[in-house]
């Protein structure tokens, strides 16, 4: 893990296209700006970790419906060649600048 100490006003670079900026800090808060092309999803953690689980429980639910409906259909085996990745397919409402801790 990289650690770095910025203060307000300061910024990091990922990479060429993401910037993080400090833009407040208030007790124990850091309030980060985030810039960012429009194709790269931010979320903080606890959202991306919730998008996750319910991707993956999206997902055993196809694979379970396959096999009601092979079971009511009389076969015996069924592969899921179309159910969706464990990807992200949610994403929070992102304006223009994305903001941390919210």
């Amino acid at each position: 893990m990289l650690i770095l100490t910025r203060k307000i006003g300061e910024s990091i670079a990922i990479g060429d296209q993401i910037k993080v900026k400090v833009l407040e800090i208030k007790g124990g808060q850091a309030k980060l700006g985030i810039e960012a092309p429009a194709a790269v999803t931010v979320h903080r953690e606890e959202i991306f970790n919730r998008i996750m689980e319910e991707n993956k429980r999206a997902a055993a639910g196809v694979d379970q419906d396959l096999q009601t409906a092979a079971r009511l259909l009389g076969s015996q085996t069924v592969t899921n060649s179309h159910a969706p990745s464990p990807g992200i397919t949610k994403h929070e409402s992102r304006g223009k600048a994305n903001t941390l801790g919210r």
